[in-house]
């Protein structure tokens, strides 16, 4: 997915100059946040990606070195280690990264359930104030409360199952020495396929509604 487009300013002085109030201004800087969170998430998709095909590559290359010594030395006792130890360190290395970068994408996705906590609570209020039909009047355009609420619960479900993914990816792919499923890894990653193209138009959507975007 495609990460959206970043020139919408959602800093925290324009919000304060916003003319919404009570739960418009709520569900509006839920917007923004939701925006912001995406570009996050998409920058440490891409350096995931750059450190899982450093991974790879070593990662071949030991299996590589590996094979050959055996063709080399069919007979000779397997007194040396399977991997060079520079590789091997070096190898953990990029593996720590990559650790570190899915550990970031826990964070993002914790905040995305922060943000459907805040939208559901909104949605109760609403209900509260108004009724289980909620309000007469749309907050902006056309939305109701309950679509703002369901376009959150559709982008978090998304990246929840897409963090699992990549922490499958990240448990197998030091271990894979087949080069095919290193590269299934290395697309999945790339392509995050819990993320298809509707997301990105759930986001648009919800930014247009609330004025992020112009219509």
């Amino acid at each position: 997915m495609e990460g959206p487009s970043g020139d919408i300013t959602v800093t925290s002085s324009n919000r304060k100059c916003s003319a919404v109030t009570g739960s418009a201004r709520k569900i509006k800087d839920n917007a923004a946040d939701w925006h912001n969170l995406l570009l996050r998430w998409e920058k440490l998709s891409d350096e995931g990606f750059t450190i899982a095909g450093n991974i790879v590559n070593l990662r071949l290359s030991s299996s590589q070195s590996e094979q050959q010594q055996q063709v080399d030395e069919p007979l000779s006792p397997p007194s040396a280690p399977s991997q060079p130890a520079g590789g091997a360190a070096e190898l953990q290395d990029e593996c720590c990264k990559l650790q570190d970068v899915f550990n970031k994408m826990v964070i993002v996705v914790m905040k995305m359930e922060r943000l459907m906590a805040s939208q559901r609570g909104v949605l109760d209020l609403e209900e509260f104030q108004f009724g289980p039909e909620g309000r007469k009047v749309p907050l902006f355009h056309s939305w109701t409360t309950k679509q703002f609420e369901d376009s959150s619960r559709v982008l978090l479900d998304a990246f929840r199952q897409e963090l699992q993914l990549k922490q499958t990816i990240l448990q197998e792919l030091a271990h894979t020495v087949t080069s095919d499923l290193c590269m299934v890894y290395l697309s999945c990653w790339l392509h995050q396929p819990f993320i298809p193209p509707q997301t990105r138009m759930t986001l648009e959507a919800l930014l247009l509604e609330t004025g992020h975007r112009p219509l």
